[in-house]
């Protein structure tokens, strides 16, 4: 990897709906460079990305896969990414490697949910992107209403930089144009390329006197200020092309090389930094420059047969050899990396160094995780990543083994799956001792079953899936409890007043806790006793084992004695207290919302909109797209909609599609708060 440089690497990550051809479109750019000699085929089951057995099981990515080309000299990183809404923590983690985003759209079926979450977090995110539209032979009756609605959704900066001919089978370039490929099927390459001439000259108010006082601009002034328009997001490219026959890939690849920003030219994702304790964080950038001391950001954590755990991170500034020695976040002792490994799906080639804008992996290095980052100086030990948004985990299921005996190493596969994969997550209740993971999605637990299978050897029972419930009270309330003991030697003696209201709705804090004594009724150092035992009674519930928040205690009183108070006494007392005032308090449950946006054809509208207010959802807004299709937005419990994608398929006959994720908490209705209080068995403890 020595022999380029930071000026001539290029990151994209490929990001777009379930089935749009991304995969098909990556393998085909690795047959046109002649990085592999043979196209695979998502179908077959032979594509560089798409190699772990459940990816070739559901014919779908259900992971990032990282492979590079070399295109003229210049070093081009692809990272494909999965399209179904269940693996979005893929996706999106990926973003945070990249210096530009490519956005597949389906020719065929047009802007999709996914379509148009990954382009608001590219966004938000600060970076360039440009669109593909994808099997354009498929599409092409409709390909000019569909660039007319990327515009009209993405905005009017979407410009076309190509244009399909020929009946979709060629493509004519329009922003350096050439003689090559006839007339385009719609619109005209002047038209175009006028449009695109306006748009980029305006970010350069040099090159806008020039250009508006009739001066030629060379190419390389067009591709500079092109860059910067696509930096700024003042140009979103549209290009036309088709993964399945590579008709417009060499031309995208152009595009690619010549016309998107490198590492140095790129928008630097900033980092966090504390320059004291106690002091707010403050955004620190990386400069692309291999002299520079060595940052890099761990974006992917997978499990590799051969080489066990196998972390991808991007080299933000500095060099980083074969053999140097590392840190890892604030962990203070080296780490030496004997090997360092640029991928190729599942190959990894060993490389000598990378410098900024590379990515690489290293394995069997215990301390690397997910947002980790990698210095090669204590300074930076205070440095961390700012974390791209991830949807919460909502689905739950809880998993027994099937075999007896079995359970540890069930636990700890599960952790190993949550070392892998930001958006899932696992836990042990403390109330019902069931082990429950959490996912996006059906989809995603359904997977992550298959993989406890396939790379485990472990079969586990699921039940049917648990609320998230959590549990708070309604009004102001005092408590009480006098706790003694007496045992034959010393006793335990601790007796405490307490006061339970709730916090504001709009309250960051979940929890407060005052010692609102005085006078010594209750010695100071027995108040963390007290605490601890309202604590224990948050985590595991007072009316129907979920935990509690939005809660405000305030110890007012309470006696003790000289010799037979002790902690243990007052954790009991507090617990007890906290336990009788929350009773008073009128305590509710909570139960979680969440916003769907659920993509259809116009036809099945007034069925959804029934079916989502059927489940006690609320209509947020809908809006018409081009082509028949509409978007429509809502809240609902997420108790009524666990089954929606069944529900949704049925009512659609398959042609709708959505996304959910985490809105909020609202208190659950009182019929169903007394059906969950009912079904729950507290365990009996000693007073």
């Amino acid at each position: 990897m020595a022999e380029h440089t930071t000026a001539n690497i290029r990151n994209l990550v490929v990001v777009g709906h379930a089935s749009s051809g991304k995969t098909t479109l990556v393998e085909r750019i690795l047959e046109v460079t002649k990085t592999i000699g043979r196209m695979g085929t998502v179908e077959d089951g032979n594509t560089v990305c798409d190699y772990e057995p459940e990816e070739k099981t559901h014919k779908h990515s259900l992971n990032s896969a990282i492979v590079h080309v070399a295109v003229n000299g210049t070093r081009i990183n692809l990272i494909d990414t999965p399209g179904y809404p269940d693996f979005i923590g893929q996706a999106n983690a990926a973003i945070a490697a990249a210096d530009a985003v490519c956005l597949v759209i389906d020719a065929t079926r047009g802007i999709e949910n996914m379509t148009r979450r990954m382009m608001r977090l590219a966004a938000e995110e600060n970076l360039p992107r440009f669109v593909v539209i994808n099997k354009m032979q498929l599409g092409k009756d409709n390909l000019e209403e569909l660039v007319e609605q990327v515009r009209e959704t993405f905005g009017r900066e979407c410009l076309p930089i190509n244009l399909p001919a020929g009946g979709a089978t060629n493509i004519v370039r329009c922003f350096y144009r050439t003689a090559d490929g006839g007339a385009p099927d719609f619109s005209s390459v002047e038209e175009a390329h006028q449009a695109l001439i306006d748009q980029v000259v305006e970010v350069d108010e040099t090159l806008m006197e020039r250009y508006l006082g009739g001066e030629e601009l060379s190419p390389e002034e067009l591709a500079a200020a092109f860059k910067k328009a696509m930096c700024e997001a003042h140009l979103i490219p549209i290009l036309f092309a088709s993964g399945k026959h590579g008709t417009g890939v060499e031309v995208m690849l152009d595009v690619i090389t010549r016309l998107c920003p490198n590492p140095a030219e790129a928008n630097q994702r900033p980092f966090l930094v504390r320059a004291k304790e106690g002091e707010e964080e403050q955004p620190w950038h990386p400069v692309a420059d291999p002299a520079k001391p060595l940052v890099g950001h761990v974006f992917r954590i997978a499990a590799d047969p051969f080489v066990g755990k196998l972390a991808a991170f991007r080299i933000r500034q500095g060099t980083l050899k074969s053999g140097d020695s590392i840190s890892i976040g604030e962990h203070r002792k080296p780490v030496r990396l004997a090997h360092i490994f640029q991928l190729q799906g599942k190959d990894h080639v060993e490389c000598a160094q990378a410098i900024p804008g590379d990515i690489v992996a290293v394995a069997k290095i215990d301390e690397m995780h997910y947002d980790a980052v990698v210095h090669g100086d204590l300074g930076f030990a205070s440095i961390r990543a700012q974390s791209i948004p991830q949807p919460t985990p909502m689905f739950g299921l809880a998993v027994t083994a099937v075999k007896r005996g079995e359970e540890g190493k069930i636990s700890q596969a599960l952790i190993r799956l949550a070392e892998e994969d930001p958006t899932f997550t696992f836990t042990r209740d403390a109330t019902t001792h069931e082990m429950v993971m959490r996912g996006v999605g059906e989809l995603h637990l359904r997977v992550v079953i298959e993989r406890l299978k396939s790379r485990f050897n472990l079969e586990v029972n699921t039940a049917p899936p648990k609320i998230a419930y959590k549990e708070t009270i309604s009004v102001k309330a005092d408590g009480h409890h006098r706790h003694k003991k007496q045992t034959g030697g010393a006793g335990q003696f601790g007796e405490v007043y307490l006061r339970v209201e709730p916090l504001p709705a709009d309250s960051e804090e979940k929890f407060e806790f005052v010692d609102d004594t005085f006078g010594g009724s209750v010695p100071k150092q027995f108040m963390p006793a007290i605490e601890k035992g309202v604590r224990q009674v948050l985590l595991t519930g007072c009316v129907a084992g979920y935990p509690m928040q939005g809660i405000r205690v305030a110890v007012y009183d309470g006696k003790y004695h000289p010799v037979d108070s002790k902690e243990v006494a007052f954790i009991t007392a507090g617990k007890r207290a906290f336990i009788d005032a929350v009773s008073k308090a009128k305590p509710r449950l909570l139960e979680p919302f969440v916003k769907l946006e659920v993509a259809t054809p116009s036809d099945y509208m007034g069925d959804i909109t029934s079916d989502l207010m059927g489940r006690r959802g609320r209509i947020q807004g809908t809006d018409m797209l081009a082509g028949g299709m509409a978007i429509i937005t809502a809240e609902a419990p997420l108790a009524e909609v666990m089954s929606y994608a069944a529900s949704l398929k049925a009512m659609t006959q398959g042609t709708g599609s959505y996304t959910m994720e985490y809105s909020h908490d609202e208190p659950t209705p009182g019929n169903i708060q007394a059906e969950v209080v009912a079904a729950y068995k507290p365990h009996e403890e000693e007073d």
